[in-house]
């Protein structure tokens, strides 16, 4: 049996392979399960380095980038955070350091050591409830975070605009669920500071609601999404080749109709019929109009196109199954490993 490192923030005493994942309440630790669990059928046991201190291992990965040093050669790198939260994710010196790159910035592959992945989702497809069966209009579910410096098609942004509109013109139509909503919106400068400050304390001493829309924090999206008729669904940055994350899959298994806001690139692996594109439109006022406009037969061709595009061999890139696949080819082939040769 081969030993292999994976490095994760914050995590010891394999917590990255835990059924239930403590760091992230939407992400669940499947995928680095099922990675785990088929790099042992191949005779190689994948743990946190700590667990195998003072061990002779085969390779490390690390998922996303990381200010690890001395970290001897063979190492691998997982990159599916965007490269705004994770710099070192896009940083092509750093990346030529690993003999191989995971990540689904197309903008790299130039690089003779990257291979594109997805994020990975749980491909599914199960009977979900039909426009009448949707009491909750439109809504976000999302948690309360905000870049700490100008970005480029930042949508941290975009979704406070969403709110704010709805919150001003239609509350009727709007819901906002996730963390962090009771308090206003993160600030970094000083004077936004003072401001929140003050905020902050009027929601503590007289019940000021930063945010009206705010219907509290849920244990799983899938509780509030199919209840929804439709949920405003933008990635944390724009126009990032292939960036898409599991926020439109999440919709797409209850049978939400999404409006997307993200990657550039979507309309090449997700058919336009499964969801309404941001980009079309000039403002929320005008995406919201558009909706109004949607009544119970077209609502249930977007269910009817996202069914069958969750079928598809399209929708299975999406796959975990596929991520942990191309990761462990990769690696293997690399090591010149064959199951017989255990």
């Amino acid at each position: 049996m081969l030993l292999a490192n994976y490095y994760q923030q914050d995590r010891v005493n394999n917590a990255s392979f835990e059924e239930i994942d403590r760091h992230h309440t939407y992400n669940p630790t499947f995928t680095n399960r099922l990675l785990r669990s088929e790099f042992l059928k191949r005779g190689i046991e994948l743990n946190n380095p700590d667990v195998n201190q003072g061990k002779e291992v085969a390779f490390s990965i690390l998922h996303d980038g990381q200010d690890v040093d001395q970290i001897p050669a063979p190492k691998y790198l997982i990159a599916t955070e965007n490269p705004y939260i994770c710099p070192l994710n896009n940083d092509r010196r750093y990346l030529n350091s690993f003999n191989g790159v995971f990540t689904w910035n197309t903008n790299l592959l130039d690089l003779p050591n990257v291979t594109h992945i997805f994020v990975p989702n749980q491909i599914q497809k199960r009977v979900t409830p039909s426009f009448k069966e949707r009491p909750i209009f439109s809504c976000i579910i999302n948690a309360n975070k905000a870049f700490p410096i100008e970005v480029d098609g930042d949508l941290y942004k975009e979704r406070i605009k969403v709110i704010r509109w709805y919150e001003k013109n239609a509350p009727q139509y709007f819901l906002l669920y996730g963390l962090g909503w009771n308090k206003p919106e993160p600030a970094f400068t000083f004077s936004k500071k003072i401001t929140r400050r003050m905020k902050r304390l009027a929601t503590q001493s007289f019940g000021y609601n930063p945010f009206p829309s705010y219907a509290g924090e849920v244990a799983d999206k899938g509780s509030i999404y199919q209840h929804a008729k439709f949920a405003y669904c933008y990635e944390n940055v724009a126009n990032l080749p292939d960036y898409i994350t599991e926020k439109i899959y999440d919709c797409f298994f209850n049978g939400c109709v999404p409006i997307y806001w993200g990657a550039n690139t979507i309309d090449k692996h997700i058919p336009n019929d499964c969801f309404i594109d941001r980009r079309d439109f000039k403002s929320t006022e005008e995406a919201h109009k558009f909706l109004l406009g949607i009544d119970q037969a077209k609502y249930q061709k977007y269910q009817d196109s996202i069914q069958e595009f969750l079928t598809s061999p399209k929708a299975m890139e999406f796959d975990t199954s596929k991520y942990v696949a191309k990761i462990i080819d990769k690696i293997c082939n690399d090591l010149i490993w064959q199951p017989d040769k255990q």
